[in-house]
């Protein structure tokens, strides 16, 4: 049985009026959000704390983001019911379960095999039908190429050219891209040409994207 108390229930619908109050206007993500019960995504250790729109660790050197950072990368994605969405960087698999939420498919990418063993197992355990690889995020998941969105839950150092080449025409990508001691959060949208168009949306924090190996 989930765990999730009416005072857990009563907290994310504080979190939700706080997003809104901080301007998230998305009523798919804000829905998506009071539903998804991020105790469960937390050592157990934080969870009187969960719902305060700050991030936790989840060990292996990884952090849960801030409720704010997901609620923005979900709605800079724009992301219609059944649409494909790859997500790069699986971690506690709190972003993957909002996007599942949204009603969107999702496949999930994670290189941290602790991390990857955890959320494969927890993912569905909640109910949410989510596709876990375990892999390198940059190579993407081509298998199942080309996807209508791509997001990136790790700061990078550069676009990965290999992820666009898996988006569709008319598909955007949202990345924080690491510029001086912040990430800087952009929309990339490719055109029919294949050439992008970029825009920046604010600076947010985030653990680095890992290259050249698998843990």
């Amino acid at each position: 049985m989930i765990r999730d108390s009416h005072k857990q229930q009563g907290n994310r619908r504080k979190l939700v009026k706080l997003l809104e109050e901080k301007g998230i206007k998305d009523k798919r993500v804000l829905e998506a959000i009071g539903k998804v019960p991020r105790h469960l995504f937390l050592n157990s250790a934080f969870e009187e704390q969960a719902y305060e729109d700050r991030p936790f660790a989840i060990g292996a050197g990884q952090t849960i983001s801030q409720p704010f950072t997901v609620a923005t990368q979900s709605e800079l994605l724009g992301a219609e019911k059944g649409m494909k969405v790859l997500e790069i960087g699986t971690g506690s698999g709190y972003q993957a379960a909002v996007l599942h939420a949204m009603g969107i498919k999702v496949f999930t990418i994670e290189r941290i095999k602790e991390l990857y063993d955890r959320t494969s197992k927890l993912l569905p355990k909640l109910g949410f039908r989510v596709k876990c690889f375990y892999g390198d995020g940059n190579q993407g998941v081509p298998n199942w190429a080309p996807y209508d969105r791509i997001i990136i839950t790790a700061g990078a150092p550069i676009v990965p050219e290999g992820l666009l080449d898996q988006l569709k025409i008319g598909g955007i990508m949202v990345v924080p891209v690491t510029e001086g001691d912040s990430e800087v959060m952009k929309t990339i949208t490719k055109l029919e040409d294949g050439s992008t168009v970029v825009r920046d949306h604010g600076t947010f924090r985030f653990v680095p994207l890992l290259e050249d190996r698998l843990d």
